[in-house]
């Protein structure tokens, strides 16, 4: 629909005389609610769609419930999780772009995603900005993906990339609104505590994250730095997507406290009630990884249902009130 913004004024005329609804599908690469040339924007004539990348379920034929199972009454099953079929780092470098996952030939994949960036870039971006000069936005992203996962300092990137502050966050912008990065925005309580208000930032896509990170087999990102921030990423992509189609859909925050404290996620269902996720990319879990969890516990009382320690194990484990290990797999088994 970027590429046609003239049609949004003869669409509201004709849903304006016929209010039957599903007689139009518009589809379109970015946002096209921040077109600049656009005159009309629908408002109360349309729903807004935004289609993720595949999931995992997706991928192998099921309809996930991770979300159901977190808010609802009673424990999770401890035991063994059934096998995880692809490996994590399969999973990861694969992503959940069609044209990406249908392709297993490592080169043809690097390609695809190669080509996919240079068209968004040049094209949709261009569409949105309407300007020529972005000639800096590959090297942002880059270095959005190389801090995969942890808080958004615009001055730091600034200087790393060498433009000034206004332009990065015009192009911050920019790249959410043609669906590529992800701010997952921090989570505020009087808990007695200073907390951290800057959002953290995701790429949408894991499969394009170790792309711009050259990561293109599995040995390398068994041996990558960026391996606990790509799983973190891999995370939070499947949660947001199972959000997207939830009939009560959460919002998903982050908590991070002045002195270092942190849960990667914070989920809050339509009522108010909070459930917690820490992810870890190793294949054990000590009662350490959950202090923060079971401060939040204590301190929310009944209104944090569960703090969840995802790991890359295969085996549910309580690990007290509330508090669970769980297989990263649980997200789709």
């Amino acid at each position: 629909m970027q590429k046609a913004p003239g049609l949004f004024p003869a669409i509201k005329l004709a849903v304006d005389r016929d209010r039957r609804p599903g007689r139009f599908l518009l589809t379109g690469s970015a946002n096209v609610l921040l077109l600049p040339r656009l005159s009309e924007s629908l408002a109360g004539r349309m729903d807004v769609i935004s289609l993720w990348p595949l999931s995992q379920g997706e991928m192998e034929g099921r309809r996930e419930s991770f979300l159901r199972r977190v808010f609802r009454p009673g424990p999770f099953a401890a035991g063994r999780v059934a096998s995880q079929g692809k490996t994590m780092a399969e999973r990861i470098l694969g992503g959940g772009f069609p044209e990406a996952v249908a392709r297993a030939d490592e080169r043809r994949r690097r390609e695809w995603f190669g080509s996919y960036l240079t068209t968004v870039l040049q094209r949709d971006v261009r569409d949105l900005a309407n300007i020529e000069g972005l000639t800096d936005m590959p090297r942002v992203l880059a270095m959005l993906a190389s801090r995969c996962g942890g808080l958004l300092n615009l001055s730091d990137i600034s200087r790393g990339v060498g433009i000034p502050h206004s332009t990065l966050k015009r192009y911050l912008a920019l790249l959410e609104a043609t669906f590529l990065v992800r701010p997952i925005h921090a989570w505020h309580a009087n808990l007695g505590q200073r907390l951290v208000k800057a959002p953290k930032l995701y790429l949408c896509d894991t499969g394009l994250l170790t792309h711009l990170n050259g990561i293109v087999l599995p040995a390398q990102f068994a041996e990558s730095s960026l391996k606990g921030g790509c799983v973190e990423n891999l995370v939070m992509s499947e949660l947001q997507k199972q959000i997207s189609w939830a009939d009560d859909p959460a919002t998903l925050w982050h908590y991070r406290t002045s002195s270092g404290r942190k849960v990667d996620f914070i989920l809050e269902s339509p009522d108010g009630r909070l459930a917690g996720v820490e992810v870890k990319s190793s294949a054990t879990v000590k009662a350490d990884d959950f202090s923060v969890l079971r401060e939040l516990t204590e301190r929310l009382k009944r209104r944090f249902v569960c703090g969840i320690v995802l790991y890359s194990g295969e085996t549910s484990v309580p690990f007290g009130d509330r508090l669970w290990a769980l297989p990263i797999s649980t997200l789709w088994h």
